[in-house]
């Protein structure tokens, strides 16, 4: 049953990703409110899933990190759309919302402390931020609609091979990647979630190439790179942190004895459990679209 949760669920994720990047390419602009209210909708699950997780957050804070991670993603969208720029409007509210945490662990405020206040500032900087960079690559001046898919390729094709690679080749080579943190991840696995993260730049080039000679909107390369060597170098080195982001979840689950962060999706646990390797796989893609793709 849980198999056929899973598949079930990736159906209708991947009926949902076609939706949205079909919404933002046909209608310029607004089109984009799609994948903001799917970003915002991961930081305040994903939120609520996180404080969870790590119990010991008393109320007070517990709400200020809710309230952060339900408002930063929308702040940056509006800063965005109105042309005054979201990163700077967002680290201010970040930096208002810490000094708030600080001074309600001095006062030791319902049972608040450091530990507290740290794991408040975790659960927005790793959900609330983090969505935000999702938001950022969606509202990218040039290039946002080809960078969005292949951040959503390149994540989910990783997870797909990773999965396939480790259950059909760890009984021959069965070296853990991670035992302490992760007992059923193995290094062919990793392995073939790389190969995964490749092929899904691969995918990503070639489809919106195909796509923007109908849209009438090319990629815009620099001189340095071809645009399938750059979308191939993201999607390789997007597996990589995307796996790391994997592991980092699996830490904070491990570390709080639970399996998974949530029920939501069936077969796949969490919102956290689902875009935890897609949380850390967009900082990259992010300043990828400065370095190689501008």
């Amino acid at each position: 049953m849980s198999n056929k949760s899973r598949y079930i669920s990736s159906v209708v994720y991947v009926v949902a990703l076609i939706a949205l990047v079909v919404l933002k390419w046909l209608v310029p602009t607004w089109g984009a409110l799609g994948f903001d209210g799917l970003f915002c909708a991961i930081s305040v699950i994903g939120c609520l899933e996180f404080l969870r997780v790590v119990k010991v957050v008393p109320f007070l804070q517990r709400a200020l990190s809710i309230a952060f991670c339900a408002s930063a993603p929308l702040l940056f969208m509006l800063c965005e759309m109105t042309g005054v720029g979201g990163y700077i409007p967002v680290g201010m509210l970040f930096v208002i919302y810490s000094v708030a945490l600080i001074i309600i662990s001095l006062t030791a405020y319902d049972g608040a402390n450091d530990n507290t206040a740290f794991l408040s500032m975790g659960a927005a900087a790793y959900c609330g931020l983090l969505s935000c960079v999702f938001c950022a690559i969606n509202h990218l001046a040039k290039n946002s609609a080809p960078l969005v898919l292949l951040t959503f390729l390149t994540v989910m094709l990783c997870d797909s091979f990773a999965y396939v690679f480790g259950r059909l080749l760890k009984k021959w080579l069965p070296l853990r990647l991670a035992p302490k943190i992760s007992p059923n991840k193995t290094v062919i696995g990793f392995v073939g979630g790389v190969l995964g993260g490749v092929l899904g730049g691969v995918i990503a080039y070639y489809l919106w190439f195909g796509l923007s000679r109908v849209a009438g909107e090319p990629l815009v390369i620099s001189g340095n790179f071809s645009g399938v060597v750059a979308f191939v170098l993201i999607g390789f080195v997007g597996a990589i942190i995307g796996q790391a982001g994997d592991l980092f979840e699996s830490y904070i689950k491990r570390r709080c004895d639970v399996k998974d962060s949530g029920n939501l999706i069936p077969g796949h646990g969490g919102v956290l459990d689902r875009f935890d390797s897609m949380l850390f796989c967009g900082v990259l893609v992010l300043i990828a679209s400065f370095i190689l793709v501008i």
